[in-house]
């Protein structure tokens, strides 16, 4: 069984205030998009290992050790509340790490769907957003996989009527890493004057003047390679252009599929897609 996580953009991003946990209450929109993983689910049947799993990366790979992996540990959930056989998991990374998309979230997310599935676990939707949420506070997000108005830390949803289906995406990442700690240390928080429900509302053609990642300010000044990879799609024809999440990845947001692109930003990490 092969399962096929996708990544998600930030339609704006305010950071409303700083939490007596040390943790940021925030205002964003979580929007889907066709970026994906892949994983690979399959039972173990002999040689099973002592840890009871396999798992294997591959592509982009990742630091840190099997047991770190967010695949790794919705299986481990999973397991210690239900019977299930032991599985060996094949994780092909295409969705780029440490870049505000969420890919992380969305492999831990679709294992739980994966394993319900798989070996029949009848959980709900609510179920299965319950033990997404002890995994991270934005990977629920990717059980119903749909546009939300996420507020709290990111965990708290909130159906949005928004599509930008027809669009094209342009999505942008240097070879920069930023430090989402760091990210948050630049940010004053405010309440917005404005409700984002309401300036995504409006035109797309408005959100350039509107709707703001307040992430962007500090890490703009900081690494201002992102800051041109943004000026950029503008100067290519995006109706609107952000940073998702703390970044560092950059989108646009297109009436039509871009010429070259690739040449265009030839050396970073680049793909185009058609939005759904």
């Amino acid at each position: 069984m092969i399962y096929y996580p996708n990544a998600k953009i930030n339609l704006g991003l305010n950071v409303v205030e700083r939490r007596r946990d040390g943790y940021h209450n925030l205002e964003t929109v979580f929007y889907p998009i066709p970026l994906q993983d892949a994983i690979e689910l399959q039972v173990i049947g002999d040689d099973v290992p002592e840890c009871g799993y396999r798992l294997k990366v591959m592509g982009d790979l990742l630091d840190g050790t099997p047991e770190d992996n967010l695949v790794v540990k919705a299986y481990k959930l999973i397991k210690s509340d239900f019977d299930i056989e032991d599985c060996s998991f094949n994780l092909y990374k295409h969705i780029p790490t440490g870049a505000g998309l969420g890919g992380g979230s969305s492999d831990a997310a679709f294992t739980v769907k994966a394993l319900n599935e798989r070996f029949h676990l009848n959980l709900s939707v609510e179920d299965m957003e319950k033990y997404a949420s002890i995994l991270g506070a934005d990977c629920a997000f990717f059980i119903r996989n749909r546009p939300v108005m996420a507020t709290g830390i990111g965990n708290e949803f909130h159906h949005i009527d928004l599509s930008l289906k027809g669009k094209t995406i342009v999505l942008v990442k240097p070879d920069v890493f930023v430090s989402t700690a760091d990210a948050y240390r630049g940010v004053t928080p405010r309440r917005p004057e404005h409700s984002l429900i309401d300036l995504l509302a409006a035109p797309i053609e408005t959100w350039k003047d509107t709707v703001v990642n307040d992430f962007e300010t500090s890490v703009f000044a900081k690494y201002p390679e992102i800051a041109a990879i943004k000026d950029r799609m503008y100067d290519l024809g995006a109706v609107y252009a952000a940073m998702s999440g703390s970044g560092s990845s950059v989108y646009g947001i297109f009436d039509k599929p871009v010429e070259h692109i690739d040449e265009t930003f030839a050396g970073y990490f680049c793909r185009q897609r058609e939005l759904e």
